[in-house]
């Protein structure tokens, strides 16, 4: 058996349109493939650790070759607890609305819990980052209120999948599934829009 691992980002849960579109994923993927075991991490459950001066210490003896001091290692050590969830799973599915142009804030603090050398890359001066998470694929929900690829700047701007999937490629992924659902807001079509966006999200669940 293998497990699917959903990292949401969205604190709305039902009214939350990621977790709208990622449900209609997961039930035609769970159709298809029965034996897959998912577990969901709600980013927005509070249980996240601070990564502060300690932790960003440990990191640094870390890259440096070092080992966290013994003062570092409890707070490295709850870091490393969120790598091995994310790290135990063999495919992951993230749920990822639009906040202010990016990512909601425990995303961004997630990626920076786990995103440490040696978990999900490696460097070296001559190649430069490697990334280190391999043969595993991954499915991207990207939902936003207003902002539409290729309306007017007043609309917003895209510093959302545009991070995310840099995040993605950095940490090694190559099989990436994508679903969107950036309705146009200068049109009257929301309800027809969201229909769509959850008939391409149930078709990549098929697929993935």
């Amino acid at each position: 058996m293998s497990t699917l691992l959903h990292v949401s980002a969205s604190p709305r849960g039902a009214s939350s349109d990621s977790r709208a579109l990622a449900g209609a994923l997961l039930d035609t993927h769970l159709r298809a493939h029965p034996e897959v075991i998912v577990e969901e991490l709600d980013l927005f459950d509070g249980k996240l650790p601070a990564f502060g001066r300690l932790a960003a210490e440990a990191k640094l003896a870390v890259f440096g070759g070092g080992h966290p001091s013994p003062e570092q290692q409890g707070e490295w050590d709850a870091a490393r607890a969120v790598f091995d969830r994310f790290a135990a799973a063999d495919a992951y599915l993230f749920s990822v609305p639009m906040w202010n142009a990016g990512v909601p804030y425990v995303l961004k603090q997630w990626i920076d819990i786990i995103t440490q050398p040696g978990w999900v890359f490696g460097f070296t001066p001559d190649a430069g980052y490697t990334g280190l998470i391999r043969g595993k694929k991954a499915a991207v929900i990207y939902t936003s209120g207003v902002y539409q690829p290729g309306a007017p700047l007043a609309y917003g701007n895209d510093f959302h999948a545009t991070f995310f999937n840099d995040w993605l490629r950095f940490a090694g992924f190559t099989d990436v599934t994508e679903v969107r659902w950036q309705p146009d807001v200068l049109t009257a079509t929301r309800d027809a829009d969201k229909t769509a966006a959850l008939q391409r999200a149930a078709e990549a669940g098929r697929r993935f």
